[in-house]
């Protein structure tokens, strides 16, 4: 069962309980539980949806605000090096 929208370690439990012996697969895209919280309420599978992109787009929004508003460059600083995504790209 995908069940987006659970928030409180009580609902997720709730909905682990009512589809046992199914999995439960939780949408998690703001901050609550860790994967170690929903694991242990027996969460059997965690998505993102699209949450990694809004985070990336998060910081290319503060850091071109700071750019046009400030004339600093200090966010930049805070990107991922090319040899941190050359590994994670590679095969």
């Amino acid at each position: 069962l995908y069940a987006p929208g659970l928030r409180t370690a009580d609902d997720v439990a709730a909905a682990v309980g009512a589809v046992a012996p199914k999995p439960l697969n939780v949408l998690m895209w703001t901050r609550g539980l860790t994967v170690a919280e929903l694991a242990d309420l027996g969460v059997r599978r965690i998505s993102v949806g699209g949450a990694l992109a809004r985070a990336a787009w998060a910081g290319f929004l503060s850091a071109a605000r700071e750019i046009a508003a400030e004339g600093r460059f200090d966010r930049l600083g805070e990107a991922a090096t090319g040899a941190e995504l050359k590994a994670l790209l590679r095969p």
